[in-house]
């Protein structure tokens, strides 16, 4: 099979597709890998390297989109490259359909096949191909928002640490899955008290069993994000339902009982967010404000540390993706559930009830087509 990497194009995306490692298992297996010159520069990842594993390195976007049978990317084509992709071409990325109609119908009319990371699930529930950009931006998220708390950034001017004689900040994590998890690890040693919500018991006795004492896990409902709002001082929305839409858990009325100069960041902004004001942003403008709230709503969090997302992203999908290229996406899902789960659109066709429903598009099972 023909592999193509070609360079990422949303706005300060610095990730790149494979790295060589990835390049050196592809070729060793018999296949051919191309890459797009400097797509790995933003990850310090130099044209060599690749040559060096035995990729071929291609001038242009449109020469990688031209020859391969599979595209592997990081984020989701934008418009510039609608028109470089070829009808069946298979596209190994992240999508999140559920929260972009134009993309979708873009993929549809070229009658691509879409394997999605983010909804690859295995038979426990991982979902094995988001775990490692959750876990950055889980991470960044407590970071983004402690930066714009200064007061020369908007915030409120609090410390999150705090100091002593000075309470440190309240932050208030809403879904208790690999992003929360992982934010609260992080506003928990910076000294903050940490509430993580969630509406699954079990998910909750396991937090309070791992978290240090200053992180308390509480059921999720309406009452007591409320109670939670009014004292935040950072809101982190961590809230998933694999290739649906975001539930809107923060109402714009919430903003009213938030002291103003908090901050929100909405990392399920991928999936349309979890605050009905928000909206996605850029590296470039990261931060919009709404009724005296702090809203960061930036897309593509993890692209801010490419090289350490690249590598975390590379140990994952180079497992699935040689499943693909050595049996085929129509053997390769058949054989392989977690795979099955991941085929949003096949030639044409929505083969994720997320997305069709998200739309109102005709769904056909991911199983009646890979027979």
């Amino acid at each position: 099979m023909k592999i193509g990497c070609p360079k990422e194009v949303k706005n300060h995306e610095y990730r790149v597709g494979l790295i060589p490692a990835a390049v050196h298992t592809y070729v060793a297996s018999g296949h051919e890998v191309f890459i797009e010159r400097g797509a790995g520069l933003g990850s310090n990842i130099p044209d060599e390297e690749y040559a060096a594993a035995g990729a071929k390195i291609l001038d242009t976007a449109k020469e990688v989109w031209d020859i391969s049978d599979m595209i592997v990317k990081v984020k989701e084509p934008l418009p510039q490259e609608y028109d470089l992709m070829k009808s069946e071409q298979l596209i190994y990325t992240y999508f999140h359909f559920a929260a972009d109609e134009k993309l979708t119908r873009a993929c549809l009319e070229k009658n691509i096949t879409a394997l999605a990371y983010e909804t690859v699930e295995e038979s426990n529930g991982s979902l094995p191909l988001l775990k490692p950009m959750s876990e950055v931006a889980g991470r960044m998220s407590v970071l983004m928002g402690s930066y714009f708390l200064a007061k020369p950034n908007g915030g409120t001017g609090l410390l999150p640490t705090g100091v002593p004689g000075v309470a440190p900040a309240n932050i208030v994590v809403i879904g208790g899955g690999v992003v929360g998890t992982n934010a609260a690890k992080v506003a928990a040693g910076l000294g903050a008290k940490v509430s993580i919500f969630d509406v699954n018991p079990d998910r909750l006795e396991y937090l309070e069993t791992i978290m240090p004492a200053n992180v308390f896990a509480i059921y999720s409902d309406p009452l007591a994000l409320e109670a939670a709002f009014r004292e935040a001082d950072i809101v982190v929305g961590a809230v998933l339902i694999p290739g649906a839409k975001a539930p809107k858990l923060i109402r714009k009325e919430h903003l009213k009982i938030m002291k103003p100069g908090t901050v929100i960041v909405d990392v399920a902004i991928d999936q349309g967010g979890c605050c009905e004001t928000s909206h996605a942003t850029t590296h470039d403008d990261p931060v919009y404000v709404v009724d005296g709230i702090i809203h960061y709503c930036v897309a593509n969090m993890p692209g801010a540390f490419a090289r350490t997302s690249t590598f975390a992203l590379n140990n994952y999908t180079i497992r699935y993706g040689k499943q693909l290229v050595q049996k085929g996406v129509e053997k390769a899902c058949r054989e392989n559930p977690a795979l099955l789960k991941g085929l949003n659109m096949y030639k044409g066709k929505v083969t994720y009830k997320g997305v069709a429903e998200a739309f109102g598009m005709p769904y056909v099972p991911a199983e009646d087509v890979v027979k």
